[in-house]
């Protein structure tokens, strides 16, 4: 199937609390789960999706694969282990987490045994997470055109990567907006406020609206049902292009997460 254009993230989601907020999330009508194996919750996850009573065939799952994990072996091994947590027999997208430049496995190694768990029909679809232009650039001679669904990165108001929205754009790269909500940030800001007022819904609403309008995927995570189901509904708020431009002014290059040692040497 094709990867629904929102989905239910689950970072920072453990144990129980992971459980039954992808099993609220799939009652709310989401069909697009993505975890990964750092989180810790593919177990939970899996058991959320098997009690679900959702189809297969109706469910996008993804996950990624831990810097660890790189060498060849060890990353079809890892999924091996990360479908038996899920309780699948394969998975719709796997990603590379991080670019980790400084790992002793380099990409040409790496994203070959990505294409090989592909081919042995582990998952239907490959990409990364957290790659910069630079990094796309070497993936994609190794890889070749076409080959990867979706970059993931940190996009919302105050950090719009645009420069990489465009160079994925360019390339038939989706691009997948994780911390679409900024944790939280955007509830507070009044011009969010104030275009939410006008059209009666939340800030954090017109927030994930904004990115949708875009053309990137939003994987927003909540724990609170309430919240779950109004994430679901803001693919029904249309903005005005005085919104948009509204938004577009947020940006302020305020990058949420940027761990040294995994992120690129660079980013745009």
């Amino acid at each position: 199937m094709m990867i629904p254009a929102l989905g239910f993230g689950t970072y920072r989601l453990t144990g129980n609390v992971a459980q039954q907020s992808v099993a609220a999330a799939l009652r709310a009508g989401y069909r697009h789960i993505d975890t990964a194996q750092i989180y810790g919750n593919e177990r939970e996850v899996g058991r959320a999706i098997a009690a679900s009573g959702v189809p297969r065939d109706e469910l996008f799952v993804t996950t990624k694969v831990w810097v660890d994990h790189y060498e060849p072996d060890a990353l079809l091994l890892s999924l091996e282990e990360s479908l038996d947590r899920l309780q699948l027999d394969s998975v719709d997208l796997v990603l590379i987490h991080w670019p980790a430049p400084d790992n002793p496995v380099p990409m040409d190694a790496y994203l070959p045994a990505l294409l090989e768990a592909r081919g042995q029909c582990m998952t239907q679809h490959v990409g990364v997470s957290n790659f910069s232009i630079a990094d796309l650039k070497q993936a994609l001679k190794l890889v070749g055109e076409g080959s990867l669904l979706t970059n993931q990165v940190e996009v919302h108001p105050y950090l719009q990567n645009r420069a990489l929205v465009d160079f994925c754009r360019a390339e038939g790269i989706r691009v997948t907006a994780y911390l679409p909500l900024a944790y939280g940030k955007v509830n507070q800001d009044p011009v969010l406020q104030a275009i939410a007022a006008r059209h009666g819904v939340s800030a954090a609403q017109v927030s994930l609206a904004w990115l949708l309008q875009r053309g990137l995927l939003v994987i927003p995570s909540s724990t609170q049902a309430t919240h779950i189901r109004d994430n679901l509904a803001a693919a029904r708020v249309v903005l005005t292009d005085d919104d948009m431009a509204a938004i577009a002014a947020l940006d302020r290059n305020e990058r949420l997460i940027d761990p040294a040692e995994l992120a690129p040497r660079q980013w745009d």
